[in-house]
């Protein structure tokens, strides 16, 4: 798990619940179809499962 994810928004958080609108602005997402490109470890994993209905991950 040493390499990187590039986590992309596809869906809007304006009806998700406070903690995941949360979490989404933690993983560094601003904006609908932006991506960013994560370190690949448990913290950032965790955090993605967590909103995993919201974005798109890919393996780098």
């Amino acid at each position: 798990m040493a390499g990187k994810l590039k986590v992309t928004l596809v869906k809007s958080t304006i009806g998700a619940i406070p903690k995941h609108r949360a979490t989404v602005e933690a993983l560094g997402l601003r904006k609908l179809h932006k991506s960013v490109e994560l370190p690949d470890n448990a913290a950032v994993r965790g955090m993605i499962w967590h909103v995993k209905h919201l974005v798109k991950v890919e393996e780098i």
